[in-house]
């Protein structure tokens, strides 16, 4: 379907397109490639995001690709329910992202195809394993520092990321209970207090700031501002309208300060902020080589995440902000790192200066890029917008 926000959106959409159906078929026994040249390989939870482009573009072709994903899946998936982290790679274990988006991918395969029952066993498997993930039994998901999509990012205990996909899973497989018992345990504050008492469980509510943790772990949490987690609090209904209008602003004045200290070129903003520096008290040597300060996960501009701002942004209905953001991640998505392409569609771009760092013709930037324009045109978060009512209706 052509899009109706002007001709240069129209054309990145159409290249977004072009950039999927290059990658629906790789060397790895004909399932996807995670981007055009530098990834060969299906990576789980890349092509599960992927997902959502995927189904709102209606291309049979890729919805096909999608589908040989999750039979490959659910035939690779451990025998307690785990998901692998590479789709061809059943002994590729130890992601905590993988199983609960493989659930979310799943689920909305079923909505748009009929198939109310594919994989069902699967699906319970799934679900099975992401209720043992839980370590006090309560729902709140724990995790082991880089096991999820920041491979070089340290978030351990409770993180937000993680969490917000297994509400949003819990939601779409219609396990109402437990989602609202894990929304209750989000939306309690994190404990700053030396000691923790026992009737008193953490959460990862920040006390006077409007956005959650990026993680919590009894007195231990990270305040920085996780993007990704956050813009899928506001999507799936775990921050009340009120709450999710209040972190769009306070995300829209942070990055008036990073532009004007020269931290921030873009007009979208950040994975990760406040950066994570030499002096800080969460920084690890490793991050000098691999995550530098505005950089990779310390901060780097992801275009798959600012998707999930734009998108968040509808969610709050403030749809002439979402249109201009949106504007913003077609200028982003057309510079290329090694290959001479209209639209590169990079995998992340350095904060400070926007130079493309990653894989162009990465399949997640082109699918979300695909989303965000469906958001936008729609005036609604396709798939989000059911799981969001859900919530307000709990």
């Amino acid at each position: 379907m052509k899009s109706t926000l002007g001709s240069t959106v129209e054309a990145a959409r159409l290249a977004a397109l072009e950039v999927l159906l290059h990658n629906a078929r790789g060397p790895v026994q004909g399932l996807p490639r995670t981007a055009g040249w530098g990834y060969p390989e299906p990576y789980t939870r890349d092509l599960m995001v992927a997902a959502l482009g995927i189904l709102v573009s209606g291309n049979e072709d890729l919805i096909a690709s999608l589908r040989r994903v999750l039979l490959a899946l659910a035939r690779h998936q451990t025998q307690r329910g785990h998901i692998p982290g590479l789709v061809h790679a059943p002994s590729d274990r130890g992601a905590s992202d993988t199983t609960p988006l493989f659930l979310i991918g799943l689920a909305l395969f079923r909505q748009v195809t009929g198939e109310a029952n594919f994989l069902a066993e699967a699906a319970q498997k799934a679900l099975t394993w992401m209720e043992y993930q839980s370590p006090d039994d309560l729902t709140l998901v724990a995790q082991q520092p880089t096991s999820d999509w920041r491979d070089e990012q340290w978030v351990l205990g409770y993180g937000l990321y993680v969490n917000t996909l297994a509400y949003t899973a819990l939601r779409l497989h219609r396990r109402h209970d437990q989602a609202q018992a894990l929304r209750r345990l989000i939306n309690q504050r994190t404990i700053r207090d030396t000691r923790r008492r026992p009737w008193r469980h953490e959460g990862l509510s920040v006390r006077a700031k409007p956005y959650y943790a990026l993680w919590a772990y009894k007195v231990y949490q990270s305040e920085r501002f996780d993007l990704l987690g956050n813009c899928l609090a506001i999507l799936s209904g775990i921050a009340s309208p009120w709450r999710a209008k209040r972190i769009v602003a306070w995300v829209e004045a942070q990055c008036q300060s990073l532009r004007a200290q020269g931290e921030l070129m873009s007009e979208l903003p950040p994975c990760l902020f406040p950066y994570i520096r030499p002096t800080d008290s969460d920084w690890h040597p490793r991050y000098a080589t691999y995550n530098l300060p505005g950089h990779y996960h310390n901060g780097g501009i992801w275009p798959f995440v600012c998707a999930f701002y734009v998108a968040a942004l509808v969610a709050t209905r403030q749809f002439s902000l979402a249109e201009r953001k949106l504007h913003a991640l077609t200028e982003l998505v057309c510079p290329a790192r090694n290959h001479t392409v209209a639209y590169g569609f990079n995998e992340w771009l350095r904060a400070q200066d926007g130079s493309p760092q990653g894989q162009d013709w990465q399949s997640w930037s082109a699918a979300m890029y695909l989303y965000a324009v469906s958001a936008v045109e729609q005036k609604s978060t396709p798939f989000f917008s059911e799981v969001r009512h859900s919530s307000l209706r709990s």
